[in-house]
């Protein structure tokens, strides 16, 4: 018995030190090469996706001087989250998302995230605008698309909650011109592949937003990226994967990357570092070493979709369909059936069905969940993982899922639907923020962040939704806190011809919405709705007649704000 005793305690010593090593390793630093270049480039961006080709070119039109690197561990651009079949493309704008907009327990309902969203979602438009007036974008129909934005529900509760959301949301300028109805005539109108089949003593409620639109993100990286190619200050490096990041005695960084054809290692020595990498920002902030990386772990959730791609489906679906999430389901389950315009063909995408995974990216590393927890983060997780047992169990039921249960869910939206007639795809990882919380410790946090060091020199962009849609807001704030001298000295005075309303809310106008959107609309052609100038106290009915768009120009749970996470 005590050789037992003295096994069992040795097994418990060396499980100890397994774990000592695992959560504090790497123990010592690596050698690395040196920096090929004794004058510093400008700026280092890690990750060619839509958010770190939108900062890319905010800052080449503020500052045309300095010299910008790209890294990219994939063989293109845009190959992970940011591309078509990678995201939902909805254009996120709070007019069908219902988690957006939570009721109160007082019965009310919260309006403030989702007017948030929709201001976030207009200064995208002006920066897409401004880059196709440029000529850095090109037809807009190759990236951007007219496709109404619907809220579709049944059930007594959810029918009320629904009704009492539009009311709510009309009284704000920029949700103006949303339509409510329980006729199933009506909403057959809207949406006719809601209502066929289904059974006509069912009670159903839907809104219909005529701005909606439809964005592939992937073209507009893609773009927007060979209009940088043009500078002489920019480079991009593709096959190109971040292995170190070390911070210098002056503040600047040396990044080393590996060139992943050749095998070789080399490092660039640099002013400014943004890490814009997805999912991989998370270990790659981690490998920074500063001290606001600490706060910081992440768990992974990926995403499926049935993908309808005939044309006697696609050519009866133009609208982007958000349901609601069944009771006791988390956030990122809401369904939403989904005009898409992908590689310049319609596409129907039904979902999303959660993809339990490891990795933090689609190309990534079923190691990266585990290489990411350290003795930082271990507690935090353990926290989270203990107070989120339902979104665990979510997740293990959605592992079992067959196609027999993805058509049962299917057709609770599209009642005739065949299950001959989609293909199940798979979309990108969402790497879902774990942060540590001053007063409330670990929260399992859902939307997008910014992290930047205390000298401004190097910034990181963890989270998920709404993402892409809000990158050009996005990379407005990250430059005010990671560049807030050259935003005093001039860079304002110019961001206000890049985003005519910046500094200024449209929600808080009708005249101002009207002038942007008028502006924005002509420009990518998209439709139009004059907001009256009582509709911040005057519930629409009903929109306006949208004039024909211009020309294109020449060239308390640990859960924070869940209620943001639509995947």
């Amino acid at each position: 018995m005590k050789k037992f005793g003295k096994a069992l305690l040795a097994l418990l010593v060396l499980l100890l030190l397994v774990a000592a090593l695992f959560l504090y390793w790497p123990l010592t630093q690596r050698s690395v090469p040196a920096a090929n270049n004794d004058k510093p480039v400008d700026v280092v961006l890690v990750g060619a996706g839509i958010m770190s080709i939108t900062l890319a070119t905010y800052l080449q039109e503020l500052q045309p001087d300095w010299n910008i690197q790209v890294y990219e561990r994939l063989d293109g651009v845009a190959g992970e989250s940011s591309d078509g079949w990678n995201n939902a493309g909805t254009g996120h704008s709070a007019f069908a998302e219902l988690n957006y907009t939570p009721e109160l327990p007082d019965g009310s309902i919260e309006t403030k995230r989702a007017v948030g969203i929709a201001e976030s979602f207009e200064v995208s438009r002006q920066f897409w605008s401004h880059q196709v007036k440029e000529g850095r974008l090109s037809q807009p129909s190759d990236f951007i698309n007219p496709t109404p934005h619907m809220s579709f529900v049944w059930g007594d509760d959810n029918i009320a909650y629904l009704h009492k959301r539009q009311q709510a949301l009309v009284k704000n300028p920029l949700f103006y011109g949303m339509q409510y109805s329980e006729d199933p005539a009506q909403i057959k109108q809207w949406a006719p592949l809601l209502m066929e089949g289904r059974d006509p003593k069912q009670k159903v409620a839907a809104t219909w937003m005529p701005l909606g639109t439809d964005v592939n993100f992937g073209v507009i990286t893609r773009q927007l990226t060979a209009g940088l190619q043009h500078s002489p200050n920019f480079g991009l490096h593709l096959n190109h994967e971040v292995s170190a990041l070390r911070q210098n005695a002056d503040k600047s960084w040396n990044v080393t990357v590996k060139d992943l054809k050749a095998g070789t290692e080399s490092t660039t020595h640099a002013r400014f570092v943004f890490i814009g990498a997805g999912g991989a920002a998370l270990k790659l902030l981690q490998m920074s070493g500063i001290p606001e990386s600490k706060d910081y772990a992440g768990f992974p959730v990926g995403g499926q979709f049935l993908a309808f791609q005939g044309q006697d489906v696609t050519s009866r679906h133009g609208v982007k369909a958000y349901g609601m999430a069944e009771t006791g389901s988390p956030p990122m389950s809401v369904p939403h059936l989904d005009a898409r315009k992908l590689d310049g063909k319609p596409v129907v995408l039904f979902g999303p069905f959660a993809l339990y995974s490891t990795k933090f990216l689609k190309h990534g590393s079923w190691w990266d969940l585990y290489s990411s927890v350290n003795h930082n983060n271990v507690g935090p997780m353990l926290e989270v993982g203990k107070d989120n047992l339902d979104l665990v169990q979510y997740l293990m039921g959605q592992a079992r899922l067959n196609d027999a249960d993805r058509q049962a869910e299917l057709v609770k939206y599209f009642p005739n639907a065949k299950p001959g007639d989609w293909k199940l795809v798979t979309a990108g990882q969402r790497v879902q923020i774990i942060k540590r919380d001053p007063l409330k410790g670990a929260v399992l946090q859902f939307g997008t962040e910014i992290v930047t060091d205390k000298d401004h020199t190097l910034a990181a962009l963890l989270g998920a939704s709404p993402g892409a849609s809000t990158s050009p807001p996005i990379m407005l704030d990250l430059m005010a806190k990671a560049f807030p001298e050259q935003m005093k000295a001039g860079w304002e005075a110019r961001l206000r011809e890049i985003v005519p309303s910046y500094g200024r809310k449209l929600n808080e106008s009708a005249a101002l919405t009207n002038e942007i959107r008028t502006l924005t609309s002509q420009t990518l052609h998209l439709p139009y709705l004059e907001v009256p100038v009582e509709a911040g106290t005057t519930p629409a009915l009903a929109p306006t007649a949208a004039p024909a768009p211009a020309p294109a120009p020449a060239k308390e749970k640990r859960n924070a704000n869940e209620e943001l996470q639509a995947l």
